[in-house]
């Protein structure tokens, strides 16, 4: 090759180098696809399923908590395994239940918090899941698993967890509560966000009157009643999508919300701040399982497993602050992001003092009673 022939050779190598450069840079907008690296809109480089799943379906039908997944996981999934991720979101259990046991959805996933999935067993909407497809179940925290409302996990598989406490802005609220009976005080009239979740309001209401947030007594439950029935009038909105947006646009100065939710609106403005009241928080829950019927169970242990991998679900860590359950997910973010899990691990929001989690309350299913709470919160919320 002479000497004019390789400098045109050395010349269209380094434009296609450059070519393919640029189609990195532009990932964004063109992915990675085939043998090489699959890459997600924001240029995240999507782990490959370890391990890789057979699936034959060609879409996953999911219904989930709204504002809860990493774009990036969510996209990843799609590309890795080529199937078409189909999600619609909900705002609290009782919306997620009346619409699943209805029938006629083509779910294959759903995501209820723990009280309600002994309900949702006992009206045979679920089916037990299959161990042998689920390799990746050893990554989650054993603390975690075996609870109380699916002993052996037979049913389901934890997501996230957390608190629901009191959030309050120090630089427009002078006197800041302490406790969940402070929120009664009529100096915080129309100035009160509250979670759109009906166990948890009356519950903590029942804290203030100092019974379990979990009675079936029905005079116990009247009282609650009459005592929340005053404070919803002082209550400006009920929002169980995006609470933080009104206390970050100053919109609300204080209330009630859960954890992802005050993390971000306390990492937005400072002055926001997480406070465990003297009664203790309601702790919570969120868990995957499968529906009876669903039409695509091969593409859902796939979704399972491949979200379960550290290198996936740290993720949540990165974007939805949230308590994680996942072992391998934290020690992969400690390893490869030490900024983002030090904002988690540092933070008495995602990570409660011990002490506010032994004076927490779990909500737990109420059998009988369930129609007794949902009377209690139509009449409250429609007066």
């Amino acid at each position: 090759m002479n000497r004019l022939n390789l400098f045109k050779w050395l010349a269209l190598l380094v434009i296609a180098s450059m070519a393919l450069a640029a189609c990195g840079r532009n990932a964004e907008t063109t992915p990675v696809v085939g043998d090489g690296e699959k890459v997600a809109a924001s240029g995240f480089i999507c782990p490959e399923p370890s391990p890789r799943m057979e699936v034959t379906s060609t879409e996953l039908n999911i219904f989930v908590w709204t504002e809860y997944f990493p774009p990036d996981m969510l996209e990843c999934f799609e590309l890795v395994y080529g199937i078409t991720l189909n999600r619609d979101e909900y705002s609290s259990n009782e919306e997620m239940y009346a619409k699943v046991s209805a029938g006629g959805s083509a779910y294959d996933l759903v995501q209820p918090t723990d009280y309600i999935i002994g309900l949702m067993i006992r009206q045979e909407l679920l089916q037990e899941l299959d161990k042998t497809q689920l390799p990746n179940i050893g990554n989650f925290d054993e603390g975690w698993m075996n609870q109380d409302f699916d002993l052996g996990n037979k049913y389901s598989l934890p997501y996230l967890g957390g608190t629901d406490a009191i959030v309050v802005n120090t630089d427009t609220v002078e006197n800041v509560p302490q406790s969940w009976d402070d929120l009664w005080k009529p100096e915080y009239a129309g100035k009160m966000i509250f979670l759109d979740d009906s166990r948890a309001v009356i519950g903590i209401t029942l804290l203030t009157l100092g019974y379990d947030v979990n009675t079936t007594d029905p005079a116990q439950l009247e009282e609650a009643k009459n005592k929340l029935a005053k404070l919803v009038p002082n209550i400006k909105v009920f929002d169980s999508d995006s609470p933080k947006t009104a206390l970050i646009a100053g919109d609300a100065d204080l209330g009630m919300t859960w954890t992802g939710e005050a993390f971000i609106a306390n990492q937005e403005n400072p002055a926001i701040e997480y406070i465990y009241p003297t009664e203790g928080p309601i702790l919570w829950q969120d868990n995957w399982v499968m529906l009876k019927d669903a039409p695509n169970a091969d593409a859902a242990y796939a979704w399972l497993n491949y979200t379960m991998q550290g290198d996936v679900f740290w993720l949540t860590i990165r974007d939805f602050q949230y308590t994680n359950t996942n072992k391998a997910a934290i020690e992969y973010a400690k390893e490869n992001y030490p900024e983002v899990y030090a904002a988690y691990a540092d933070s008495p929001i995602t990570n409660p003092p011990a002490e506010a989690v032994a004076n927490g309350h779990g909500i737990a299913d109420v059998g009988d009673a369930t129609p007794l709470y949902d009377a209690i919160w139509v009449e409250v919320k429609g007066q």
